[in-house]
């Protein structure tokens, strides 16, 4: 669903990773992206539950299990806008794939923004 190159291209357009130093946008992706389905709560809720599922995270390729203090420097430090435009992107994709069926796109759970959230 989500394409890779595509997702590299907006890292490299938005230069998403500028001082990233082993911690990829793909890594804080795919823990947010956890984040929003497990309707997790914390960050060390996130960084526990991705440790726990290490071994199916290495299909995504994520190579180890995030900290939690890494997972919010990178939250703070990256620019939301990557996450925007990724967002637009794959909503655009999906109404392209099921024309008729997203003309009025709502989520059926609460997004959660973890600024909110307590540590």
């Amino acid at each position: 669903m989500f394409n890779r190159q595509r997702f590299h291209e907006l890292v490299y357009r938005l230069n998403a990773e500028r001082y990233a130093k082993g911690f990829s946008c793909w890594d804080q992706f795919v823990a947010m992206f956890f984040c929003q389905i497990g309707q997790v709560k914390s960050l060390r809720e996130i960084s526990g539950s991705l440790a726990n599922h290490l071994g199916k995270l290495g299909h995504l390729r994520v190579k180890s299990a995030l900290n939690k203090s890494t997972l919010s420097y990178a939250n703070a430090h990256r620019p939301w806008q990557f996450f925007r435009e990724l967002f637009y992107e794959t909503l655009q994709w999906c109404q392209l794939a099921s024309p008729g069926k997203l003309k009025k796109f709502r989520f059926k759970n609460k997004l959660l923004s973890l600024d909110s959230c307590q540590n």
